[in-house]
């Protein structure tokens, strides 16, 4: 079967490679650095360092990883992280961290094409490789095993629609999950859908998104200043269908004389004047927000265009609403990632449908962080509670989260340094 797989990714290789040029012209590829995915020609190589190469596929990955970067680095001298993604705005994240140079590097994940592969360990030459969440790549997992380097599959995500995939090609997850040294589950179902698919050594400590940080230096706008006197609420992660409910909850409260402020930040930002054009035809008014300093005091709904962005908002809000989660449509896959806002103290309102994060959801379920809504009618009704409690936020589910993610943490790193020696 790898055989297969080998030839076929070597013949598709000049159509992912114009693929990723056309990309580059719609500026969904770095326009300097597209070429880092289809060709190996670098000159760097950090000197007398232990390399740990960690590839997080995109955003939500590259964020997760971050405490990690940092706790190995400071930690240990001798640690080189060579940090992989694939999308345009993982990069663009990592280059806003401004990491020290002589401790990390970030590349684009190259093709998963067999000469592109020896090319590129050929030069990093890693002594521990670590893939995040689900990241299934035949030739480089071979590759990484048959050169024996220790190689980890972090915060492994297997969901029970992933898991039925790979059950249908049983033969090929048993040798595929069998590579891993080590699998680090990101929850207790993936946990058991990984031992199920072939994986070897699987440990479950927690969600790693538990310890992505809140940075408590970083001065954040103050939306309460700019709108005196109005309640700010914020809607996260939204998808299609779930705009009009916001809008719709909105206008409930307006009618009741609440002075109101709506946050919305879609998943994909691309949507942005979309939901203009629907707020607009709500008779609300409407601003797209592609950065903090043009926020005029007259919008009631601020659409958020920017990536990266939400823990500003967080911040600023004491209830959220997390999206991809009121279609029945995605019942088998809804749900959006409620830790960051949970960091915040903030108190979470989601639709019913929330399966893939459904530990997680339950977990802050039985600290009343967390509260399921189905329309606009039940979360209006809920934020008049919250706008007329001064004390939203709780401190000591804060602290309780913090304690729970450093423990976490401290687990993984652990198990990563006693694979890298």
């Amino acid at each position: 079967m790898i055989f297969f797989y080998r030839i076929l990714t070597f013949f598709l290789f000049p159509v992912f490679a114009l693929i990723i040029f056309f990309r580059r012209y719609f500026n969904k590829e770095d326009k300097k650095r597209f070429k880092e995915k289809i060709s190996i020609n670098d000159s760097y190589f950090p000197n007398n360092k232990k390399i740990i190469w960690i590839h997080a596929a995109s955003i939500g990955e590259t964020n997760s990883v971050f405490p990690l970067i940092s706790k190995l680095t400071k930690d240990n001298n001798d640690v080189f992280i060579l940090l992989t993604s694939t999308t345009l705005s993982s990069s663009q994240l990592i280059e806003r961290k401004k990491f020290n140079e002589n401790n990390i590097q970030h590349r684009f994940f190259p093709l998963d094409v067999q000469f592109l592969v020896k090319k590129f360990i050929n030069h990093w030459q890693p002594n521990l490789v670590i893939f995040v969440d689900s990241e299934i790549w035949p030739n480089y997992l071979f590759e990484i095993s048959k050169r024996k380097i220790p190689l980890i599959l972090l915060n492994g995500r297997i969901t029970m629609k992933t898991f039925k995939r790979w059950k249908l090609a049983s033969f090929l997850s048993l040798k595929l999950f069998s590579l891993y040294d080590l699998c680090l589950s990101s929850s207790m179902e993936s946990e058991k859908n990984l031992k199920s698919l072939g994986a070897k050594n699987v440990k479950f400590f927690g969600n790693l998104k538990f310890c992505t940080s809140i940075d408590s230096e970083k001065e954040y706008i103050n939306l309460k200043s700019i709108f005196n006197k109005h309640n700010i609420w914020c809607a996260a992660s939204t998808h299609p269908d779930e705009e009009e409910i916001i809008l719709k909850t909105h206008n409930l409260l307006k009618k009741k004389g609440i002075k109101i402020i709506t946050i919305i930040i879609p998943r994909h930002i691309n949507r942005s004047y979309e939901i203009n054009k629907i707020s607009n035809d709500f008779n609300l008014k409407s601003q797209i927000i592609n950065n903090f300093e043009d926020i005029s005091k007259n919008s009631e709904i601020l659409i958020i265009n920017s990536i990266g962005e939400m823990i500003n908002y967080f911040q600023n809000c004491e209830s959220i609403f997390m999206g991809k989660s009121l279609s029945e449509k995605l019942i088998k896959v809804g749900g959006q990632n409620p830790i960051e806002p949970a960091k915040c103290g903030c108190k979470i309102y989601h639709g019913p449908y929330v399966s893939n994060f459904k530990e997680i959801y339950g977990f802050l379920r039985k600290k009343k962080i967390t509260c399921e809504i189905t329309n606009e009618i039940d979360l209006s009704q809920n934020l008049i509670e919250d706008f007329n409690n001064k004390n939203v936020k709780n401190k000591r589910n804060i602290e309780e989260i913090n304690l729970y993610g450093e423990q976490i943490l401290n687990l993984t790193t652990k198990e990563i340094l006693r694979l890298s020696k």
